[in-house]
């Protein structure tokens, strides 16, 4: 069988990163191909992974594209063999145009203004779907039999392939879509914007009904649009796919399926939802855990490279330097207990350390003040702007918590292995890979018992996880259960090893994914 991956990110490529879809993309095709299926990934270039050695330029393409012609240039990109990507049967593309670096050379998404959300990024990916499914059309990629379209960023093709007089022959292709993240819709205008559907394609003449916004009525919504036109549709949990089907009520904490709830109870009603859990790599050797004061100065190292590299000194960043040193100098009576977090700083990550409680103290401090001088908690991310400010005025005042304001792989690595409880208190988790990153390291995981998050870890036998009703609630119950778990730390080592062991012996595997797909996704 031949599958083509349509997506916005691809980890597989330097820097083809921004979240969990760049995993996916990755890893997936390599599992299809190592049972036999013939994979070719495609994502845009950029205007930086045409330019990668082992590109080669194989192709260019006219395109009918906001009522014009638009030349699209298409790239196969050969990969250095390594054990990670090694598989014969995973071919990789880029296409290339100058509006796919609009936001800057090798950026993946752009920051539009709140007045205009997902403006550019709605050009470039519209320009990039009907890209694909010219390729497909002119035969570049050879006979498809399922074509894979990853999240709203591609789902374009899908409007094509139902409306568009000049792609018709993708109806004989299996088309399935997969929902990353349900929260982001790339809603735009039907008209009067130069980021429009009737900009982009002025001749096309397609079913309102089917990608209208059911909120927005004046609206295009390329998430409903592939919900709805899609042979399959996938969520990357089992209990996502069903938290989807509720309505959501977000001041009450319930996240469901964000307006598109209707259409996705149609799909699990007619079986073309299927909810498959993402999977996780497990390297044969893994990294030694660091002692406290030896992660300290990795982290003071990172911070010092930080501080280097840009003109202006970040506020954070000498915090955490600060707070680095202080603690480095600390004679603790006994080993710390280490916290840690690595992930995105966004809404959906830390909103509930956010939450007020009834002393008007926020969720993070008490949790801090519960941690109190038996360990640290340390925290790398960067994202949201105000989110940030956040966590780097907690640190100002809290001695026990080091906010690491950026990203570093080595970094990151190092805290999945080296520390004794990882927090994951998300508000939502479609699948989570930040969980099982940790957990193959033997760190077992503090989590909100949702999505993803609730399919991989169970409460007191390779985690612990904690729900509620409102955000309140969850705020609550995160810090009871984190007293709980303190406590079960301190007094209960052997029942502490067995969870710890329970976690590390966890496994997701991206073969067990890969037939599943092949099962529920791709087979007729």
């Amino acid at each position: 069988m031949k599958i083509l991956m349509a997506a916005a990110e691809n980890d597989a490529l330097p820097r083809g990163k921004v979240g969990g879809i760049g995993d996916v993309v990755r890893d997936i095709p390599i599992a299809l191909g190592k049972i036999d299926q013939e994979v070719d990934v495609v994502i845009p270039g950029y205007g930086s992974f045409s330019k990668l050695e082992g590109a080669q330029h194989v192709t260019s393409l006219e395109v009918t594209f906001g009522g014009q012609q638009e030349k699209i240039d298409i790239f196969k990109v050969a990969l250095k063999p390594s054990a990670e990507n090694s598989s014969k049967n995973v071919t990789q593309w880029v296409i290339e145009h100058p509006l796919f670096a609009i936001g800057g050379e090798g950026k993946i998404y752009c920051d539009d203004p709140s007045n205009r959300p997902f403006a550019s990024d709605a050009s470039k990916f519209a320009l990039f779907s009907a890209a694909v499914a010219k390729a497909v059309i002119s035969d570049v990629f050879g006979k498809i039999d399922v074509l894979h379209l990853h999240d709203w960023h591609t789902a374009m093709v899908s409007v094509l392939r139902a409306f568009d007089p000049e792609y018709q022959q993708l109806k004989t292709i299996k088309t399935v879509f997969t929902i990353h993240n349900i929260a982001l819709q790339g809603i735009r205008p039907f008209d009067g914007d130069e980021s429009s559907l009737k900009a982009w394609f002025p001749y096309l003449a397609f079913d309102y009904s089917k990608i209208n916004d059911p909120r927005y009525h004046d609206c295009y919504n390329p998430m409903r649009a592939g919900i709805t036109l899609s042979d399959k549709v996938h969520a990357v949990s089992p209990t996502y796919a069903k938290e989807i089907l509720l309505p959501s009520n977000i001041e009450e904490g319930h996240f469901g399926g964000e307006g598109l709830e209707h259409d996705l109870r149609y799909a699990a009603e007619t079986g073309r939802l299927h909810g498959i859990l993402n999977g996780c790599e497990y390297p044969d050797s893994a990294v030694a855990p660091l002692k406290l004061k030896a992660l300290l100065k990795l982290c003071a190292k990172e911070v010092i490279k930080w501080l280097g590299d840009k003109p202006l000194v970040d506020q954070a960043h000498l915090i955490a330097a600060t707070r680095l040193e202080q603690i480095a100098n600390i004679k603790h009576k006994k080993q710390p207990l280490v916290l840690t977090s690595v992930g995105r700083i966004t809404d959906q990550k830390v909103r509930l350390f956010q939450e007020v409680m009834s002393n008007g103290k926020t969720a993070l401090e008490h949790l801090l003040t519960i941690l109190a001088d038996d360990g640290v908690f340390i925290l790398l991310g960067s994202g949201d702007k105000k989110l940030e400010e956040f966590l780097a005025k907690i640190a100002v005042n809290n001695s026990n918590f080091i906010f690491l304001k950026g990203y570093s792989e080595a970094l990151s690595i190092n805290m999945y292995n080296s520390g004794d409880l990882f927090l994951m208190p998300s508000s939502f988790e479609p699948c989570g890979i930040s969980q099982m990153l940790a957990m193959r390291a033997g760190q077992p995981c503090l989590a909100h018992s949702v999505g993803g998050l609730s399919d991989t870890i169970t409460h007191n036998v390779n985690g612990f996880t904690f729900n509620g009703d409102t955000p309140q609630q969850q705020a609550e119950n995160m810090l009871s259960c984190f007293h709980s778990v303190l406590a079960l730390k301190q007094h209960s080592p052997t029942e502490w090893a067995t969870i710890s062991d329970n976690a590390l012996k966890s496994r997701y595997l991206w073969r067990d994914v890969a037939h599943d797909y092949i099962k529920h996704l791709y087979s007729h």
